[in-house]
Formats: structure tokens, sequence, C-alpha cells
């Protein structure tokens, strides 16, 4: 475990990336490249149907100055700016796109031993303005997230969790979308040798009265492939099979079936990350 609570976003991360990262249902090509200077260009691209998406990032670094920019198939150009431990425990980020001049925004990020806050607004006449702040160890904390429109003079995010962690279980309960969905999830490691995992979540709709569980699994078959699976009370299953062919180099294929609807296609995807 990491010293301090952490940052919101950190709630529940653990259960969020066994059920959910890595599996899709598009076709994603990536590949990163650097220059003799050190400046990494990340090229990707993505097939959604019929549809074609595409993006160009490249990434400087001068000592604790990040720079990222961006430029995608709608002529959207990208700029984040992260500076890094201008003060202890502490990360700036700008970040603006260009042409939507009312994108700029201005983030702080600090994390203490007992506390992790960030803090955003942006940089417009009436800026909408985030704040997010944890409490605690990183054994037990409680956080909140909001957002407030100045313009109109409301919140837009009222956002509330509590997180709990030992050595090999992490349980965490969150209240999002203005107080109107309530979700529970877990994270314990089985066999940390074999990186085997189980994780669930419970997320309860206020205004439908609807309840969506998800459980998933995961388990490494070798040092260098992994394998994940996940259900949902809906019939809908899903698995994947990640392979590092090569450090930092990933091959994956994920699928996902209706098992109330057999006689439906199952939805497959495959993404490939090459890193030199």
């Amino acid at each position: 475990m990491g010293k301090g609570p952490g940052l919101y976003t950190d709630i529940g991360k653990k259960a969020r990336d066994l059920l959910y990262k890595d599996y899709q249902s598009d076709h994603k090509f990536t590949i990163t490249t650097y220059s003799p200077t050190g400046v990494a260009i990340t090229s990707s691209g993505t097939k959604k149907g019929d549809q074609l998406l595409a993006d160009v990032t490249t990434q400087l670094k001068n000592k604790n100055v990040t720079t990222d920019i961006k430029v995608d198939t709608d002529s959207n150009l990208i700029t984040t700016v992260t500076i890094d431990e201008p003060a202890p425990g502490l990360k700036a980020i700008v970040s603006f796109r260009v042409p939507d001049q009312r994108s700029g925004k201005v983030e702080l990020q600090y994390l203490h031993d007992y506390a992790g806050i960030s803090s955003s607004v942006g940089l417009t006449a009436n800026p909408i303005i985030n704040f997010s702040g944890v409490l605690g160890t990183n054994a037990v904390s409680v956080g909140a997230d909001l957002s407030f429109d100045s313009k109109t003079g409301t919140f837009t995010k009222v956002n509330g969790g509590l997180n709990f962690s030992n050595t090999d279980l992490i349980a965490s309960l969150t209240i999002n979308d203005k107080l109107g969905t309530l979700s529970g999830s877990y994270y314990q490691i089985v066999n940390p040798l074999t990186n085997t995992a189980v994780g669930g979540e419970v997320t309860h709709s206020f205004s439908t009265n609807e309840n969506t569980v998800t459980i998933g699994t995961q388990h490494a078959l070798d040092p260098l492939t992994s394998v994940k699976a996940r259900v949902n009370n809906y019939g809908k299953a899903s698995a994947l099979i990640q392979h590092e062919w090569r450090p930092k180099s990933f091959f994956t294929v994920s699928g996902e079936v209706d098992t109330r609807a057999i006689e439906k296609s199952a939805k497959i995807g495959l993404a490939l990350a090459l890193k030199p």
C-alpha cells in the first residue's frame, strides 16, 4: 500500500481496474517511439465500427516539467503541462484545447501523509470549480468530490466516498450523481505470486430503484500472460487475455457475450501497444 490516503480518484480504483480496465470491443493500435533527445511520440488508431479515430501525442520532459501535445482526427490540439513537485507533495497541471477557448483549466494536487487534495478551476469568466479531498490514512479514509458552476450558481457534482484497506483487501463505498447512486466495491488478493485477485461492485440507483452487480477475477498464467473475466446480473459476460511479448509492449484480446441472447454475435476487441 502507498503512503497516505491518496486522491479521491483512488477510492475504489483497484476494483474498477480489475472489473473494467483493458476490456474493449474496438480494434486499437498504439505505437510509441523515442527521439535521440528523449521526446516520446505516441500514435494511436481506433476502429469503432466503420469509423476510424486516430491521434498523435508528443511528450517532452525537462527536469520536473512534462508537456503533452495531442492532435486528433477532429483537428483538436490538446496541450497539458504538468509540473511535478514545485513544492513537496504538490503537483500543478495546466491544460487547454484549441480551438475551444473555454477549455483552459488549472489544477493543483497535494498529497500528504493524512490528506489528498485536488482542486481545479476553468480559465473563463464564469468558471467551473472542482474540488476533491480525502482525509485519513492508507488504511481508512473518507473523501468528497464537488463541482460548482459559477455561472448558474449550482453544484453540478456532489460525490462522497469511504475507503478501507489492509494487506490483501480493499473495500469502498461511494455515493455519486448528486447522491442519486450508491456503489459498494471490493478487491481481494487471493494469491500474490500469481497475481490472482477477485473483485465485485454493487450499484443501486435511487431514481430507477435498479441494482447492478458485477463480479470479476484476474490471474497470471505466467510472468508475461494474464487473464481476466467478469459477469454482471444482466447476463453480460466478458473475458480477456493479455500478453507482454516484449517489455512494455502488450497484445490484448477481449470478448463479450450476452448469455441471455446467445444467438447474438459476440463482441471481440483487439489492442496492440508497442514500445521500443
